[in-house]
């Protein structure tokens, strides 16, 4: 039996080349009208707020643009927002999500400019917003997210590395557009090693994540929405730079840990990491950029997230479980 979120792995390459395609020089303009504001604003809630993290940290190597990350109502009680000449972008798969959308309302309250990137075409977040992205995945039912989280990923990037404008910046855009093609060859090679894998795994309870740069985006992903949601496993991201506080506590013989690794500057901590979890016997899981793809660094998430999803996939599988459903989201309203 393959549950709904198998075959919406399989239509991220898809998802991804029709926003692409349909919205890519709607994102440029985009780029333009926010290019020299004072101040960006990026808005999630779950899977949505990871992209916000990734993409912040992603452009933060490369920018000094100011680029802050909030929760939805961590936005609206926020007593220090700059109200003049700064642009709120609000990730949503549903466009419905309540958080975000009262961070959408407090910043029009504010004067502030509002962007909204959700996937779909009648919700609240697009008819209230100043600007919209819309996301062409078609409908995602799986509740952890994966064509949605790769297409708003790519929107962020592409809307922000468009400001950006640099040579590095142009390099990191076009190896985006290879993102498609190279996520169709890793479906195909990393499903069969990962079902190993999440077989091997799949009595344990708790897992700890880390990363880097753009990749702690996807860690706080990978924990917070994948193994909790979806394997209903416990789960903690963390910095690699946090290891040797707090977790350098708790790691040890035959603890689960995850790490991703992309050679960003903060991954030297990462393969210290590694090394002294190896030491003690902890049972380290380690994502190398270098072992799916030769595009940009800072487009990591994009990849490392493909093996992993298929880990989250099958974990949830031995473990009796659709990792698309819920037993408590939808259900309690706050």
């Amino acid at each position: 039996m393959k549950y709904d979120m198998y075959n919406e792995v399989l239509e991220q390459p898809k998802s991804l080349k029709k926003t692409l395609n349909e919205e890519e020089s709607h994102m440029k303009e985009i780029a333009e009208k926010i290019n020299g504001m004072d101040r960006i604003y990026l808005v999630g809630c779950g899977s949505s707020l990871s992209t916000c993290y990734s993409a912040r940290d992603a452009i933060g190597f490369l920018s000094d643009m100011n680029v802050e990350v909030h929760t939805g109502y961590e936005f609206v009680h926020h007593k220090n927002l700059q109200k003049s000449n700064s642009v709120l972008i609000l990730t949503s798969q549903s466009g419905e999500t309540a958080d975000t959308l009262a961070a959408l309302r407090k910043a029009q309250e504010n004067g502030i400019y509002t962007i909204s990137i959700t996937n779909e075409p009648e919700s609240s977040m697009i008819k209230e917003s100043d600007d919209s992205v819309l996301t062409r995945c078609g409908r995602e039912t799986a509740i952890l997210g994966t064509k949605t989280y790769m297409t708003q990923l790519l929107c962020l990037y592409e809307i922000l590395f468009s400001i950006e404008g640099s040579v590095e910046a142009e390099k990191i855009l076009n190896d985006l557009k290879q993102i498609p093609s190279i996520i169709e060859e890793l479906l195909k090679s990393t499903e069969e090693e990962n079902r190993i894998l999440a077989k091997e795994y799949k009595d344990e309870d708790i897992f700890y994540c880390m990363g880097s740069g753009p990749n702690f985006g996807l860690a706080y992903k990978v924990a917070m929405t994948m193994l909790m949601e979806g394997a209903l496993k416990h789960a903690c991201p963390l910095y690699s730079g946090e290891f040797r506080h707090g977790l350098i506590e708790r790691a040890e013989k035959n603890v689960p840990i995850i790490f991703l690794d992309a050679g960003f500057p903060g991954d030297e901590l990462t393969s210290k990491s590694i090394e002294f979890s190896n030491e003690i016997g902890a049972k380290t899981i380690t994502f190398n950029m270098n072992d799916y793809s030769n595009i940009h660094p800072l487009l990591a998430p994009f990849i490392l997230i493909i093996p992993i999803e298929w880990f989250i996939y099958y974990l949830s599988l031995y473990n009796g479980e659709d990792p698309g459903s819920t037993r408590h989201i939808g259900k309690v309203r706050y």
